[in-house]
């Protein structure tokens, strides 16, 4: 069983409850489907500029986290009912999980649930 931590971005903590990425790392689905089983490890919310962010991945690490997945809300965004890239909530993804995947030394990946059609979760290391 894959032991997942979680990432996500501070400017949706009062609007989202954080189920759709629950549900699907339970179910194994959309950003999770690589994996056969995933039980999640912990999960931080970050805040820009992302100053404690290697901090949180180390945590994470050390309760036994193999992968950390960063929010899709942190670089996409719902339009017209269907999630799209960019405009996401994180002003810089791919250096959050740039700064992630050094600090850590495991696998980030840069997406949950709500993947946007045709989207591949991009794998950090």
């Amino acid at each position: 069983m894959a032991k997942i931590g979680l990432i996500r971005c501070e400017r949706n903590v009062d609007r989202c409850p954080m189920t759709g990425c629950l549900t699907c790392l339970q179910e194994t689905r959309q950003g999770f489907q690589a994996y056969d089983q995933a039980e999640l490890v912990g999960l931080f919310t970050c805040s820009c500029p992302g100053d404690h962010l290697a901090d949180f991945a180390k945590i994470l690490q050390k309760k036994g986290a193999e992968a950390i997945h960063l929010s899709t809300c942190a670089f996409a965004h719902k339009e017209d009912g269907r999630w799209v890239m960019g405009g996401g909530l994180c002003a810089q993804p791919d250096d959050v999980m740039q700064r992630l995947a050094e600090a850590v030394g495991i696998p980030c990946i840069k997406g949950s649930a709500h993947l946007p059609e045709g989207y591949e979760p991009e794998v950090f290391a």
